[in-house]
């Protein structure tokens, strides 16, 4: 499959960089719920990272040579809680990078991120959001969308028939309370049953 090999491509020297200097991350997106549930292609990869700024001068001075990189778009996004992207310079695939929130939630599902192959023949073990937070998350993201996005919705559907009886309900129903999409989650358990 050339869409996971260009995936691998564009993630192995970034997540390398990553783990050297000592940064924390998970990806999310269509790349883990592909991981649980239905392969969707996609040309970009969603990634939260912990990011101190400490490390940004290392990470660009890294990642330069094969990655589109902008030192001050990383330090506005530090500075107003928002996303920054590089682009893969080979493969052209872009990594979105957000920034880990305060937010209980977000601390939470970090904290159960759950490593994973991306594809089984290059073997590239990658942390991804646990099944039941990516479902959330992706419930989410569909509500913040005003309920629009197919894909997402899909994507929702997919996890939790792949996964089925492995989720915990029990967890997605309190934080789906707390983030505000209980009614979202328990009408795709309804709709995959």
């Amino acid at each position: 499959m050339k869409q996971e090999s260009d995936i691998i491509l564009a993630l192995k020297p970034f997540l390398k960089v990553l783990d050297r200097l000592g940064i924390s991350y998970y990806v999310g997106g269509s790349i883990a719920s592909s991981t649980y549930g239905a392969f969707r292609a996609t040309r970009d990869i969603d990634m939260v990272l912990n990011l101190n700024p400490t490390h940004i001068d290392e990470l660009v001075h890294s990642l330069k040579n094969e990655y589109y990189i902008d030192r001050d778009m990383i330090l506005d996004a530090i500075k107003h809680k928002i996303s920054f992207n590089l682009i893969h310079l080979k493969t052209m695939f872009k990594i979105d990078v957000f920034l880990l929130k305060e937010r209980a939630f977000d601390q939470e599902a970090f904290r159960r991120k759950k490593e994973n192959k991306i594809e089984e023949s290059d073997r590239l073990t990658v942390f991804c959001l646990s099944p039941e937070d990516i479902i959330l998350h992706k419930l989410e993201w569909y509500k913040e969308g005003n309920f629009v996005s197919e894909r997402q919705w899909q994507d929702v559907a997919g996890v939790l028939k792949v996964q089925g009886d492995q989720l915990d309900k029990n967890y997605m129903k309190k934080w789906a309370k707390e983030i505000g999409v209980l009614d979202l989650l328990e009408k795709a358990l309804q709709e995959v049953q």
